[in-house]
């Protein structure tokens, strides 16, 4: 039985809604009523506004969401470990909406990001034990969680559900991003070791949580490359034995010329600074433990067709696995 199993970062997949509910448009032909209506809400726990940092939280653009849902039906895999999704519910709609309800089985819980996004998965398969590690501190700062989303770990079951094919571990790690009224060198600095200790506590939870013997997969948006010592903890460790399934893709889709050109295809993230040449990177990656790397048929990267992306500024991966 072959079996597919990706990663997408959607890039701010947003509700289209603000406060839960809906309100029926008005007609713009319903001349009974007047052009300006107000609105009455009742108590505050009937709803719920969404805003980071003083501003609403806005929907994707029906375009780019439009694109990332075509990039979806193009792969068309069985399991799609997802980042930056507002809630389940956000999921759930989409999936219904822009999906066709491809993907039967939806799971996502809440993290802890102040931008609202969140890691899910999408899978075709039954969906058995689900896992958040949302709480789990490291030993430097134990006072706050150290997964600014969360580290999901989903156990993917046979189309029977007589028994368990694999889990998946799915990760979204503190990104670069610096805000302008922080010192860049500091603010760079604090994420980097961010990540160092997110990476410490993927390597610690996997290991107590799986056997030599157990088939697995490690993967998500992990914000620097899969040589970065920052990832080490996982990466490099000998007990876990990860293997590298992205280490030489294959490609599908064609992507605009680029001077200089990538220097392989193992990436999926492309950073260009003003008056400096394209930065390609892995950043979305699939680690395999040693019992699934046996099983590993073949890797694979969709590639963009425009430089900055299509709805998302990553590109997504995925393996296709003989369980």
């Amino acid at each position: 039985m072959k079996v597919s199993v990706g990663t997408f970062n959607l890039n701010n997949l947003f509700s289209r809604y603000n406060f839960e509910g809906e309100i029926d448009a008005i007609q713009k032909d319903d001349t009974s009523v007047d052009s300006q209506v107000l609105y009455r809400f009742g108590p505050q726990d009937t709803f719920k506004i969404r805003s980071y940092m003083g501003r609403l939280v806005k929907t994707k653009d029906e375009a780019d969401t439009l694109k990332i849902a075509g990039r979806i039906w193009e792969m068309d895999l069985d399991v799609l470990a997802v980042q930056e999704v507002e809630d389940i519910d956000t999921l759930r709609n989409f999936n219904r909406d822009h999906l066709a309800g491809k993907y039967p089985h939806v799971t996502l819980v809440e993290g802890n990001d102040p931008r609202l996004i969140d890691v899910g998965v999408l899978s075709k398969l039954p969906i058995g034990g689900i896992t958040s590690w949302q709480q789990a501190t490291h030993r430097e700062d134990p006072g706050i969680p150290v997964f600014g989303r969360d580290l999901l770990e989903v156990d993917i079951m046979s189309p029977t559900r007589s028994r368990k094919l694999f889990t998946v571990f799915v990760n979204h790690l503190k990104s670069h991003y610096v805000d302008f009224r922080e010192d860049p060198v500091a603010g760079e600095e604090a994420n980097s070791q961010r990540r160092r200790r997110q990476a410490e506590m993927v390597a610690t939870i996997v290991k107590a949580r799986t056997r030599p013997s157990s088939k697995f997969l490690v993967l998500g948006d992990m914000n620097d490359p899969a040589e970065s010592p920052l990832l080490g903890a996982f990466t490099s460790d000998p007990t876990l034995g990860l293997v590298n399934a992205l280490v030489a893709p294959q490609e599908s889709g064609t992507m605009k010329k680029d001077t200089p050109p990538p220097p392989s295809a193992a990436w999926t993230h492309r950073f260009k600074a003003t008056g400096q040449p394209a930065r390609y990177e892995l950043y979305d990656q699939i680690w395999l433990s040693p019992p699934l790397s046996e099983r590993l048929a073949e890797s694979w990267i969709l590639r963009r067709e425009n430089l900055t992306g299509d709805g998302s500024d990553h590109d997504p991966a995925w393996v296709v696995l003989d369980v």
